[in-house]
């Protein structure tokens, strides 16, 4: 009992935390400019740090350990495609939006594109936002499902609970702060999320290390009881299922070449140019910590519970630390999985709010929302925000209810439909001066559908839609710039 308590005091204390120091920053907040992008002034350890605990998400802290656990060194292709990613978008594309962000003055990412592509602005503008909304629902979802599993881990509250819970703590100061709120509480859930990746892997190297019975007994019998795929790096597979196993892993890449709005938003809002490079080497070694980390706690599951230990292979990370440590500090580390849940689905909830609110609902009311009141444009945004949380919410209790929990499973096709999708978007944009607004429109309707349709009909179990949209949808965007007029010139700034 005193256990539990301890557990739930650390709990309670870290979420009172973030939402002070969410509602503080948002006393900042005056203008529709700063809820939307902080007024373009982020310091590059801010954005830094923002960037990657908003790209991690539930993903690095129970997504990905839970496939090592579940697939042993097969895993090591999904590290090495996002990691490989990430420092790309660091390295060629981060300072590069920064620089177009401050050149055409934008809010949302949405904007950015609409404004580079001046001959279909608006319709750019409703189909792209539509889309962004639309797939962003799931993935926010799978963060509330993340804090299901999390919280039922620790205090063994139902995972309903645990998800209303996850949602009360971001909601107020999402609502209240935008997205100043969200970059500085992400801050702090970078730096937990960090701690955890590195300590829980250290201590429990040192821990197999001082029960060599592990090594006699526990994972040899784990790895003849699962076969020689926990033992091989494409799970024993051969020819074309090798692969695909391979591509599968690597196709993570398309993902982050700019095509995830909420990770592209945080390049564009650095204040300038030595904030950016600062950024880059912040982002990248944050990266390299945490998927070895990741990883790590997986296969360290495999050693403390064999491969059948677990229920939910995506429990594997909270197991792991709770076995490790006194449960204060497991529940302390295990705060990093809630911290990448938290900083994921504010960031998600801010951007489709405005991705809704400046590219739809603005330019449909009267005065076109540009000559909107400054205050009223500020509210409506919260209310905007408000609603989103609201439906989310209600998209991840059915999905849950649907049994479709798996959190890997959730961000795998948001990462195809908008990742695979607005990644060639935003490179032919940056780097084809060809590329114009109505291949962009064909471009984005296109790699949504393939990735809808491609999911539903179970292709996916035969090649991962991930690299398959980027593809497909990199094809229609050459063909249709091509094959499709442009109407006029790009407008001037």
């Amino acid at each position: 009992m005193a256990q539990d308590t301890q557990v739930i005091i650390v709990m309670l204390a870290y979420m009172v935390l973030m939402v002070g120091w969410g509602l503080y920053q948002g006393r900042k907040v005056k203008t529709d400019e700063d809820y939307a992008i902080a007024g373009r002034t982020l310091p590059g350890w801010a954005a830094a740090l923002s960037e990657r605990a908003a790209g991690e998400s539930s993903w690095a802290l129970l997504g990905l350990p839970g496939a090592a656990y579940a697939t042993g060194l097969m895993e090591i292709w999904t590290a090495v495609g996002c990691v490989a990613g990430i420092i790309t978008a660091w390295a060629a594309l981060a300072w590069r939006l920064r620089d177009e962000a401050e050149k055409y003055r934008i809010t949302s990412f949405t904007e950015y594109i609409a404004k580079r592509h001046g001959e279909s602005a608006q319709m750019i503008r409703s189909v792209a936002s539509a889309v962004i909304v639309f797939f962003f629902f799931f993935y926010v979802g799978a963060q509330f499902i993340g804090g299901g599993k999390t919280l039922y881990a620790l205090m063994h509250i139902k995972p309903e609970l645990g998800m209303l819970l996850t949602a009360v703590v971001i909601i107020p100061y999402t609502i209240y702060g935008g997205f100043r709120s969200v970059v500085y509480t992400d801050v702090i859930q970078a730096i937990i999320m960090i701690f955890t990746l590195v300590v829980g892997p250290l201590v429990g190297i040192i821990y197999i290390a001082k029960h060599p019975e592990l090594f006699a007994q526990s994972i040899p019998q784990a790895l003849e009881k699962a076969g020689s795929t926990y033992q091989s790096f494409t799970g024993a597979a051969s020819g074309f299922g090798m692969g695909v196993v391979i591509i599968g892993g690597l196709s993570w890449f398309f993902g982050y070449l700019g095509g995830q709005p909420q990770l592209s938003m945080r390049f564009m809002a650095i204040r300038d140019s030595k904030n950016a490079k600062r950024a880059r080497n912040i982002g990248i070694a944050w990266t390299l910590l945490a998927y070895v980390g990741a990883l790590s706690i997986g296969w360290i599951g495999i050693a403390l519970f064999g491969p059948t230990g677990l229920a939910d292979r995506e429990y594997v990370m909270p197991a792991v630390m709770l076995k490790l440590f006194p449960p204060a500090l497991a529940a302390v580390l295990i705060i990093g999985a809630i911290a990448a849940m938290l900083s994921t689905a504010d960031s998600l909830l801010i951007l489709s709010a405005s991705e809704l609110s400046e590219n739809i609902i603005k330019p449909l009311s009267k005065g076109k929302g540009k000559n909107m009141d400054p205050k009223k444009a500020l509210a409506q945004s919260r209310i905007v925000t408000s609603l989103l949380a609201v439906i989310a919410l209600i998209v991840a209790f059915v999905s849950f209810k649907m049994n479709f929990k798996l959190i890997f499973t959730i961000v795998g096709y948001v990462w195809a439909g908008i990742g695979g999708t607005f990644s060639v978007v935003i490179l032919l944009t940056l780097f084809w001066k060809k590329f114009h607004g109505k291949a962009v429109i064909i471009t984005i309707i296109t790699g949504m559908l393939f990735t809808i349709i491609w999911g539903i009909t179970g292709m996916e179990a035969v090649m991962t839609s991930r690299f398959l949209t980027f593809l497909v949808a990199g094809v229609t965007a050459i063909l249709s710039t091509y094959l499709i007029p442009k109407t006029q010139s790009e407008p001037k700034i």
